[in-house]
């Protein structure tokens, strides 16, 4: 994804990429939604699968633009501190 490899580009910073399950492959797999300026922050926002659901509807769409217009503000002190709080939690750090 920081390579432009998206599915689709949402607007407002939020992107929707197809995901392999096994045995699934990307068509029948899922759906990732993520907040990110394509740079070093993502933000997992929201995941589904294609058998439970075609898409995203425009309202859901919104809250997520205003999820990821609040999230891509936070510096490594805000982040620090929504992470100890409970407020988000890590999904993964390759720097690990």
């Amino acid at each position: 994804m920081a390579e432009g490899l998206v599915d689709a580009d949402l607007g407002g910073n939020v992107v929707k990429k197809r995901v392999a399950l096994p045995g699934q492959g990307k068509r029948g797999g899922a759906r990732t939604i993520v907040a990110t300026r394509m740079a070093d922050r993502w933000f997992f926002l929201y995941g589904f699968g294609k058998n439970e659901r075609a898409n995203i509807d425009k309202d859901e769409l919104k809250v997520f633009q205003e999820v990821a217009r609040e999230l891509l503000t936070f510096d490594d002190q805000k982040l620090a501190i929504a992470l100890s709080a409970g407020e988000i939690m890590e999904v993964c750090n390759d720097n690990a």
